[in-house]
């Protein structure tokens, strides 16, 4: 997706946010709007890692972890993002049994990289770096940041349509007209979904292009795929439920549809990047045997 197109959609979502405050407080309340949205895009520009960490609970994993398992996930981000010729982001653990994972940051010099406990458990190690390779590549394309203001405008909009019930919007003579209120809850955050899907679906497919290059093996990541897609339909990740704005920053959709609706997906089919990716392995002659300089596979147990 280009930059301009990514840029209109973003000044839809602002203006979406901008045309409820209208509804809700007429001229004033869409004054109020307009700063509270700057102020949000800015806020967001310059703390987006910060917000969406501990919104999904992540812990930093220290450079002098002991626990086997982490060291190694520590080093492999860090030969990734060598070979990605990025520096090296800070990387972080979030406790859930679910498999998934997701990166922020505002730029390459800022960006983290984090991964579930339910994602180290349940793949091999090459699956893991073909994931993170994919994550590696949303920093590498700059797309941390369009999604981390993307997710904070999407969450004030179903936040301030929840409002629109109670506090607006009014008639003519100043009297609560409740139809248009409903209307507003429901519809808003079903325009600010579309508008996420849109930004983020391209995005998917071009990261896991990217990311297969990255780690030098597409089938990697077209395993680890199918994997996160299983793994999330069958556990909950308690986070994402919580804030289910911040669903369209992980590589796999974490909303299992137990906690949350999830009509509207903001991730391509799995079926369809699974394919696009055994094209490319076909297209650049690899199979499942690992790469050259990556680490060797998992047989069983933990990492070590």
């Amino acid at each position: 997706m280009g930059t301009a197109k990514t840029f209109v959609l973003l000044a839809m979502l602002t203006a979406l946010f901008v045309g409820i405050g209208y509804l809700i407080g007429g001229a004033t309340g869409m004054l109020i709007a307009f700063a509270v949205a700057a102020g949000m895009n800015v806020f967001a520009w310059w703390n987006s890692d910060k917000i969406v960490l501990r919104m999904q609970g992540a812990q930093e994993v220290p450079a002098d972890t002991r626990n086997p398992m982490l060291r190694a996930f520590r080093d492999d981000v860090a030969k990734l993002a060598d070979r990605a010729g990025l520096p090296q982001p800070k990387v972080y653990i979030i406790d859930t049994p679910q498999p998934n994972a997701f990166a922020t940051g505002r730029d390459p010099n800022n960006a983290a990289v984090a991964a579930t406990t339910g994602l180290l458990s349940a793949l091999t190690r090459e699956e893991v770096a073909g994931v993170m390779a994919h994550e590696l590549a949303h920093v590498q394309n700059r797309d941390t940041l369009t999604m981390t203001v993307t997710a904070t405008l999407a969450g004030a909009i179903g936040m301030l349509a929840n409002f629109a019930m109670f506090f607006g919007p009014r008639d003519s003579e100043g009297r609560s007209n409740p139809i248009m209120g409903l209307a507003i809850m429901i519809l808003a955050p079903l325009a600010a979904g579309l508008v996420q899907m849109a930004i983020s679906r391209s995005r998917e497919y071009e990261a896991d292009a990217r990311g297969a290059e990255i780690c030098g093996n597409p089938l990697w990541l077209a395993s680890a795929l199918e994997k996160i897609e299983r793994g999330a339909r069958a556990q909950i990740n308690p986070y994402a439920e919580r804030s289910p704005a911040m669903a369209h920053m992980y590589i796999s959709n974490p909303l299992n549809g137990r906690g949350v609706d999830n009509f509207f997906s903001t991730h391509p089919s799995t079926a369809n990047r699974v394919e696009a990716l055994r094209r490319m392995a076909g297209e650049m002659g690899v199979t499942a045997s690992r790469a050259p300089d990556m680490a060797p596979r998992r047989t069983a147990g933990p990492w070590g």
